[in-house]
C-alpha cells in the first residue's frame, strides 16, 4: 500500500502565512511528479502548483510569488509553503503523488486525505 499524509493546515490572517507538508510512505519504488491541489466550497479541484523529480516547478496563476513547492526525495516529502495569503486561498488542500510501487512497479495516482486551510480574519 502508499499512503500520503498531509499536515499543517490551520486558521491565519489574510497576509499571512502557513506551510503544509506531505509524507509518502509505503511500497514506493520511486515517486515522479508530486502537486498539490485544492477545493473550496461549491468549487472544482484545481491544481496549485507541482514539482518533478528533477526539482521543476509549474504554478498555478493564481499563487505565483507567493506559495513556493519544494521536495526531499530522500524523506519522499513535499511541502508548500503559502505566503501574502488571501480569502481566497481557503480550501482543502489535497497533496498527489506519481508513484511506481514496489516490487512490480505498478503506477498509482497517489492521493492524500486533505488538509484544510482557512484564511479570515
Amino acid at each position: 500500500q502508499v499512503q500520503l499524509v498531509e499536515s499543517g493546515g490551520g486558521l491565519v490572517q489574510p497576509g499571512g502565512s502557513l506551510r503544509v507538508s506531505c509524507a509518502a510512505s509505503g511500497r514506493i519504488l520511486t515517486i515522479n511528479r508530486m502537486a498539490w491541489y485544492r477545493q473550496a466550497p461549491g468549487k472544482e479541484r484545481e491544481l496549485v502548483a507541482a514539482i518533478s523529480s528533477v526539482g521543476n516547478t509549474n504554478y498555478a496563476d493564481s499563487v505565483k510569488g507567493r506559495f513556493t513547492i519544494s521536495r526531499d526525495n530522500a524523506k519522499r516529502t513535499t511541502d508548500l509553503q503559502m505566503n501574502s495569503l488571501k480569502a481566497e486561498d481557503t480550501a482543502v488542500y489535497y497533496c498527489n503523488a506519481e508513484v511506481y510501487r514496489s516490487p512490480d512497479y505498478f503506477y498509482l495516482d497517489a492521493w492524500g486525505q486533505g488538509t484544510l486551510v482557512t484564511v479570515s480574519s
